[in-house]
């Protein structure tokens, strides 16, 4: 049984790196459900036999809460910093999942793209302004994967070291 929790978990925390990258994927939250595998109903020890502890788990339910709201208001606040608009943010995640045919460049390139035409055609910008927008846009993007994916491979590390 510990077995099939270990490979659960270690399956939830890779299924959460993944979710950090591609959208409509939580991927906090299911590295943290991972964990909580292992707290609950694996043997919850690192190689040294020290239990991973109730505070360790809500240390990281804290941090998944915090990345994951910061992931919905980063976004916005670099797109509002450089002069954007919400076509801008919007247009950079439609760009996205456009870009998912072609991964990883497709994704950032169709991010990239999408909220300079989204600036450019619904917020009738300038061609510059719609630049710029998108660049701000695109970095906001950008800050709040590289939140989510640092968070996802900090929690795999915890799982792999609780799991064997």
């Amino acid at each position: 049984m510990e077995t099939f929790i270990a490979i659960a978990a270690i399956i939830l925390g890779i299924i959460g790196i993944v979710g950090s990258i591609v959208p409509g994927i939580p991927g906090p939250p299911l590295s943290w459900i991972g964990l909580l595998l292992l707290y609950a109903w694996g043997s919850g020890a690192n190689s040294a036999g020290d239990p991973l502890s109730l505070t360790v788990l809500l240390v990281w339910l804290g941090i998944v809460i915090v990345v994951s709201i910061l992931d919905y208001v980063v976004p916005a606040y670099f797109t509002k910093l450089t002069g954007g608009s919400k076509y801008g943010a919007w247009g950079a995640i439609a760009g996205l999942f456009v870009g998912l045919i072609i991964p990883p460049v497709g994704m950032i390139v169709g991010a990239l793209l999408g909220a300079f035409i989204a600036e450019l055609v619904f917020a009738n910008k300038d061609f510059p302004a719609s630049v710029k927008s998108a660049f701000g846009a695109f970095m906001g993007f950008m800050f709040g994967t590289g939140l989510k994916l640092i968070t996802c491979a900090v929690m795999m590390f915890y799982i792999v070291i609780y799991a064997f």
